[in-house]
């Protein structure tokens, strides 16, 4: 029944990818301030255009994500038994993510590790932002062209390294015996070692510094367009810098601050490897409950509840700061 269903929505999916397309470019083409999508770049290399974007969009996230949400209406069979009597759809495994196997209470451990990455990823992406906005602003409007390009090249440089590498690095960095806590005994500040690991001080670095990127490349480019006469003109007139940034460069910036901030929210809540390595022994990132399901119970049906109810949570974030930052979907890839 699953392969049944998934096989007849697809036909409507590729409908609607063409349909959002056609509508677009029909928007576009009675603005009389742009071109046509075709007459900017003829009618051949337009629809080729299309049909990769299409087949991309189709093949490698829309089937997926289909496939996902109608697993996820699916029982925890044995593969001899899907496609049998007892292969119905149910909400079974949306219940088991509120109440526990025996249905006698709350499952707290993984609504707890919901809530957790949750409130955690937030707490990333603000720290991602109070980091990356001066660096950003600087880069972009003070910063001479010389150490701009040095900036952007210490910052480019460690991504080199893989991911997975560089949360090692951190962890041995922030270990009880690691170089960090033993500065720190060394120069009398502490008397003790400082489970930095235990206090989840490493899941909050490493997954800051591993989307830092993804956060202040968006803000840059859009504090860069930026009218400097502006902000001079505020300052001629005696506003302080707060003000400035308050009035003047945040406004403008929004879309690209919506647009990094929602960026690093979905990567962190979505993070694997960074938890793993850096997290505390009573951490439990929700995602590593999603790859349990998966990979080691091997219960498709409840890992692809768990992965779409994480997948709404990410939607529902980018509709807040959309809404927050007052901008449009379109206007955050600009």
């Amino acid at each position: 029944m699953s392969s049944r269903l998934f096989v007849l929505l697809i036909p409507f999916v590729v409908i609607a990818i063409f349909w959002l397309m056609a509508r677009y470019e029909g928007r576009l083409r009675h603005d009389p301030t742009h071109k046509g999508y075709f007459e900017r770049n003829g009618m051949v290399l337009g629809i080729a255009f299309i049909s990769l974007v299409a087949l991309w969009a189709l093949f490698l996230v829309v089937l997926p994500y289909l496939y996902m949400v109608v697993e996820s209406f699916h029982p925890t069979l044995r593969p001899v038994e899907r496609g049998g009597p007892k292969d119905v759809l149910t909400i079974a495994q949306y219940q088991s993510f509120f109440m526990t196997p025996t249905g006698d209470g709350l499952n707290r451990t993984h609504m707890g590790a919901f809530v957790f990455s949750i409130i955690a990823s937030i707490a990333v992406t603000a720290l991602n932002f109070a980091i990356c906005y001066p660096l950003a602003f600087y880069m972009a409007q003070s910063g001479t062209p010389q150490k701009v390009r040095l900036i952007l090249l210490a910052l480019i440089v460690p991504y080199w390294v893989n991911e997975i590498l560089r949360a090692f690095s951190l962890r041995l960095l922030l270990a009880s015996k690691g170089l960090i806590n033993q500065v720190l005994m060394a120069s009398g500040l502490t008397d003790a070692p400082i489970d930095f690991l235990g206090i989840n001080v490493g899941l909050y670095v490493g997954l800051s510094y591993a989307y830092l990127l993804v956060m202040i490349f968006p803000l840059y480019n859009a504090i860069e367009s930026l009218d400097k006469n502006q902000i001079e003109a505020a300052r001629d007139l005696g506003a302080p810098w707060w003000r400035i940034h308050k009035d003047i460069v945040i406004p403008y910036a929004k879309p690209g601050i919506a647009s990094g901030c929602t960026m690093v929210f979905m990567l962190a809540a979505g993070s694997l490897a960074a938890p793993q390595f850096l997290g505390g022994p009573r951490t439990l990132w929700f995602t590593s409950v999603i790859y349990n399901f998966f990979f080691q119970a091997f219960n498709w049906a409840r890992g692809a509840a768990y992965a779409f109810l994480l997948l709404a949570a990410c939607i529902v974030f980018v509709m807040l700061m959309l809404r927050l930052f007052k901008v449009s979907l379109g206007e955050t890839i600009k």
